[in-house]
C-alpha cells in the first residue's frame, strides 16, 4: 500500500444486493481494502456472501474515531443500519465509483 501524506480512515458498509446482508469495516486504505473485498480476500464473510458492493462510508481523520463508529454502527440493529444507508443512498446504488478499482 502507497504511503499517504495525511491520515485517512474509512469506516464503510458493504451488502450483496439491496436489504441483502450487511457488512461493516473500517480500514485505513480504503481503495485497497475495497479491491481486496472485490477479490474475494477481503473476509471470510464477504467472500461467503459476495458482498462488496459499497452502499455506505464516512471517513475520519483520527483512528479512534474510525474505530468507535465503526464498533458503534456493528451494535446496531440491522434496521438502524438500513436507515443510515438509506438516508443518503435511497436506491442502494454503489458507491464505489470514486475509487479506483
Amino acid at each position: 500500500m502507497p504511503k499517504r501524506a495525511h491520515h485517512n480512515y474509512t469506516v464503510y458498509i458493504l451488502t450483496n444486493k439491496k436489504l441483502g446482508v450487511l457488512y461493516t469495516g473500517m480500514t485505513g486504505g480504503f481503495d485497497d481494502r475495497l479491491l481486496r473485498h472485490r477479490l474475494g480476500e477481503g473476509s471470510k464473510f464477504t467472500k461467503k456472501y459476495n458482498a462488496s458492493k459499497l452502499v455506505y462510508f464516512e471517513e475520519f481523520q483520527y483512528v479512534n474515531d474510525a474505530i468507535n463508529r465503526e464498533k458503534q454502527i456493528k451494535n446496531w440493529h440491522r434496521q438502524w443500519k438500513i436507515n443510515l444507508i438509506e438516508k443518503d443512498n435511497p436506491d442502494w446504488d454503489d458507491l464505489s465509483g470514486n475509487w479506483v478499482l
